[in-house]
């Protein structure tokens, strides 16, 4: 530990304290190791390593990142967290070299370092799953564009609606949610290093400026206070962004578990997506869409621990904050794994035509019909009036004849997959490739 003021503490206390971080840490030891080369070369910039030793440190990273990610070192829980797993690597392989590397930081701004550098890189990779997400719904809303279904309020049968509509509508939703993704990435984008415990360094003048380029981040949290601050406010923000994107994938979900059903059966599921019953050989099972609706509430779940915590503590740090790295981890890898199984799903979901034709009753033309009249004069509450005394006179929905009644873009017919991608392209500086 390095803390360790050569006393043992009772194993229940090193179990409490240390908690899970062990799990969590071993995901966040590529980026520590990146955090340390950096503080390393803000040391050689003022002097407390020499360009040998930063030259035998980077060598020594290196050799350690290929370690992790061949598998052959990970943090275990005698290790406590990742900073201990590098310092005792380099001291081992450097011997007085590796002792130097801990000067003018703590592992309070060397973990939210390398936790903001984790959270960068899995924004980024949500939103590069959203934006396949758009592209799958693009080409179903292309696809099924004049595949007439009902659309419902309430779960009653309400106006004529398409296939295609359905599809367009989320994937303009999931564009709004990509934006957030954005704006949580560049608030989680600024470099908290130098800040140590969270008052500063004395007597070590530390580019923090230069150290925060090298890592990559747009800014610096400047007054150093400011770091503890906003420890699980700038997490808050990367959660709530994965919960947005996880609202709007619990009711596409839930639109496509109702579709399934024999009830309505409007879509077809690819069956290598789908599960079986240990007792009843009929069933096909929709349980990757049940866990993705599912899964939004352990998005939530986790967002109230970072609503919560901070809450009522006093500036500066305290223990309670280390889970605020937990959930906001734990948001980001169920969040992925949601975005994962659409991925996955919605190239293969085919909308069967027939069975939501079918389903398109004469009622839904009630409101065409009251403004079909309005269109030749008549005031709208006396079309409305006259068109539900006569709903037994309605005829069956056509689709070429119903949707040709619709004259503007976004209305059903009239799907725009086009003008959807190219609010798209806005983000592709941002999302570049993987």
């Amino acid at each position: 530990m390095l803390w360790a003021k050569g006393y043992t503490i009772a194993s229940w206390v090193q179990r409490f304290t240390v908690g899970e971080d062990h799990r969590w840490d071993t995901l966040l030891l590529p980026y520590d190791i990146e955090g340390t080369r950096a503080h390393a070369a803000g040391l050689t910039q003022i002097g407390v390593l020499t360009d040998a030793e930063f030259q035998a440190i980077t060598q020594a990273l290196d050799a350690l990142k290929a370690e992790v990610a061949a598998g052959r070192i990970a943090v275990r829980p005698e290790d406590e967290d990742a900073h201990t797993v590098i310092e005792q690597y380099l001291t081992q392989q450097l011997g007085d070299i590796g002792k130097k590397i801990h000067a003018g930081r703590s592992r309070n701004d060397q973990v939210l370092a390398a936790l903001r550098l984790f959270l960068k890189d899995g924004l980024r990779e949500a939103g590069r799953q959203v934006a396949r997400i758009v592209e799958h719904l693009c080409a179903l809303g292309a696809q099924y564009n004049d595949a007439l279904m009902p659309g419902y309020t309430h779960l009653q049968q309400a106006m004529p609606s398409t296939a295609g509509l359905w599809a367009l509508g989320y994937a303009e939703l999931l564009l709004s949610d990509l934006a957030a993704l954005r704006h949580a990435f560049d608030q989680v984008d600024v470099s908290p290093l130098g800040s140590a415990a969270g008052y500063g360094v004395p007597f070590l003048a530390l580019p923090r400026e230069a150290v925060a380029q090298q890592l990559g981040f747009r800014a610096l949290q400047l007054h150093v206070t400011a770091v503890q601050l906003s420890r699980g406010k700038l997490e808050l923000h990367a959660a709530h962004a994965l919960v947005q994107v996880g609202a709007t994938l619990n009711r596409m979900a839930s639109d496509l578990v109702l579709f399934n059903s024999q009830e309505f059966g409007f879509v077809a599921l690819p069956a290598d997506l789908c599960t079986g019953s240990s007792i009843m050989p009929q069933k096909q099972n929709p349980d990757v869409l049940e866990l993705v609706r599912a899964g939004y509430h352990r998005l939530l779940a986790e967002l109230n621990v970072l609503l919560t915590l901070p809450a009522n503590l006093p500036s500066g740090y305290h223990r309670d904050l280390q889970l605020t790295k937990e959930a906001v981890v734990r948001c980001v890898l169920h969040a992925q794994d949601m975005l994962t199984a659409m991925d996955n799903l919605l190239p293969s979901l085919r909308f069967r035509r027939d069975c939501m034709q079918a389903a398109c009753t004469p009622a839904l033309l009630a409101t065409a019909e009251a403004l079909r009249r309005v269109a030749e004069g008549v005031p709208f509450r006396e079309a409305y009036r006259q068109a539900a005394a006569e709903l037994d006179r309605l005829p069956q929905p056509e689709p070429q004849r119903v949707l040709a009644a619709y004259q503007v873009d976004g209305y059903p017919g009239r799907g725009r997959p086009d003008l959807v991608q190219k609010r798209l392209a806005a983000f592709q500086d941002w999302l570049g490739t993987p």
